[in-house]
């Protein structure tokens, strides 16, 4: 009895969540108005050296997510001169809710969802409260150390990143953000779950591109440059990406 009862409590719950995430999806992506990313950096393991790297992280460290988003516009007809604008929050001083693994079941991932949603919000600390949360949890810099999977989150507009604390990965990281920014406003991942690799042709930036390879850019969303139909390399930085029709289209940024 008990557990039927807390069930229809979630199962409520769920429901006003969905509604007021719904309402606030559709607002944010009617392009009326700049969407604020706020970022939060997470100092992993309480590391002196990351310490002094968050300590002189500033807006322009992000800026190269603005300009790629305001030259995608611009180049799409998108009548809004900056679609994002960030800003550099406050450091945060404890790690996001685990993400379950996998085979976890829907009530599971539901009840993450709320944790994680419950976290990013009791980590305000000021009247900032911008339509994006994304927190960066900076990982000493090792050219071998391999990142855990950085994710974004569309109930709630949250997105956790992996990255590492150092000037020359800034371009990899801005990259990621990027990426996980659009997944808080319905953008889908265009890549193979099992083997990585961007997916013909929605993970292509050049899908008509003759010779397809090798490709010139990476599809946001697809992650990665198609040199080969198995074959790929992540780019340096925003510089070497677009944005695919498919991806536009789940940004309302065209018609479908």
């Amino acid at each position: 009895m008990w557990k039927k009862i807390r069930i229809a409590i979630l199962l409520f719950i769920l429901f006003i969540v969905a509604a007021d995430t719904y309402m606030t999806q559709y607002r944010a992506v009617s392009w009326d108005e700049t969407l604020w990313v706020g970022i939060y950096p997470i100092n992993l393991n309480n590391d002196p050296q990351i310490d002094r790297y968050i300590a002189n992280l500033t807006n322009r460290n992000f800026k190269s997510i603005e300009d790629f988003f305001s030259r995608e516009a611009e180049a799409l007809g998108v009548e809004i001169d900056q679609p994002f604008k960030m800003m550099v929050a406050h450091s945060v001083q404890e790690l996001p809710p685990v993400p379950p693994g996998k085979g976890s079941n829907v009530l599971e991932i539901a009840w993450w969802s709320l944790k994680l949603r419950y976290w990013a919000s009791s980590q305000d600390q000021s009247d900032f409260s911008p339509h994006i949360k994304v927190f960066v949890i900076y990982h000493p810099y090792t050219q071998l150390e391999k990142l855990e999977h950085s994710l974004g989150m569309e109930k709630g507009m949250i997105g956790v990143v992996h990255g590492f604390a150092h000037r020359e990965m800034e371009g990899k990281n801005n990259l990621v953000i990027a990426h996980e920014m659009l997944h808080t406003i319905g953008a889908t991942d265009k890549y193979s779950e099992e083997s990585g690799e961007p997916v013909y042709p929605d993970g292509y930036a050049e899908p008509d591109r003759q010779p397809l390879y090798p490709q010139r850019y990476a599809e946001l969303m697809g992650g990665r440059t198609p040199l080969s139909d198995s074959d790929s390399v992540m780019p340096r930085s925003l510089l070497g990406a677009k944005l695919g029709d498919k991806t536009v289209q789940e940004i309302n940024w065209a018609e479908e």
